[in-house]
């Protein structure tokens, strides 16, 4: 894996600082089942101080300041976290990476890594993660995803794998080589189904070029997926002619908690 001197990946580094932007609108939103999940698996509420690590531009962080609890956004891309600070001035937002998280020993209830753990999976960050976490504090870990199943999905999925070169990816699951971990215990996982619903332009062409590893990419290669991304609209019955889409996705939600 590629990364700079940061530990930033250099497709994070080099794609999500030019497309914040396009980031907020490509996005999907997060199932309302996920509030119960920061209730009930991770403990929010408020009096407790979440930390939204990877934070991005702030697309999780809704989720968590709806529970009460204090939040503290930390991001490595300085665009993106100006973002955030702009849209949520009421969260802590501070730059800095998993490696080395700006807080003290045991200082937090949760730590929540929002479409952002496959960047950082390793036992550097873990460790760093659980210093950081109060005894029996949790971790959160949390994924949308296209539903591959539906075929129009797959194909659009193959053009943007094809691509991916060495990016972390969560559908991999090579993040979960990173568990067990000492200190940590078992991981709890659960499962929610939800669609992206709005214009062809931000739920598909949008959310693939808010891919970090197609944003890295040269201006013609960029062109190029863009004109295939527009075929396979045109060919799709269920796209073509519409002016607004509902794309599937599954939300994986994982949690782990400190022991101790």
């Amino acid at each position: 894996m590629s990364t700079g001197t940061d530990g930033v990946h250099h497709a994070a580094a080099e794609g999500y600082a030019s497309l914040a932007n396009t980031y907020t609108r490509g996005r999907p939103d997060y199932p309302p089942e996920v509030a119960g999940w920061l209730r009930d698996q991770l403990g929010l509420e408020a009096g407790k101080t979440v930390v939204d690590l990877g934070a991005g531009t702030g697309k999780f962080t809704p989720r968590l300041i709806e529970t009460g609890a204090h939040v503290i956004a930390v991001e490595p891309v300085a665009g993106m976290l100006e973002k955030l600070a702009a849209s949520f001035p009421q969260v802590d937002a501070r730059p800095g990476t998993a490696d080395a998280i700006p807080l003290p020993d045991a200082s937090v209830d949760a730590i929540v890594c929002a479409q952002s753990f496959h960047w950082f999976a390793t036992h550097t960050a873990l460790a760093e993660i659980h210093r950081v976490l109060k005894p029996g504090g949790t971790l959160g870990l949390i994924w949308n995803l296209r539903d591959a199943r539906v075929p129009w999905v797959a194909r659009l999925d193959a053009i943007v794998n094809r691509v991916e070169g060495d990016t972390p990816r969560y559908y991999t699951g090579a993040w979960r080589a990173a568990f067990p971990f000492e200190g940590l215990g078992p991981i709890d996982e659960h499962h929610f189904k939800q669609g992206h619903t709005g214009s062809l332009e931000d739920v598909i062409i949008n959310r693939v070029r808010s891919t970090s590893f197609i944003a890295a990419l040269g201006a013609d290669e960029r062109t190029a997926i863009d004109r295939e991304v527009s075929a396979l609209i045109a060919s799709e019955p269920e796209l073509a002619g519409k002016d607004m889409v509902t794309v599937p996705y599954e939300t994986a939600a994982f949690s782990v908690q400190k022991l101790g």
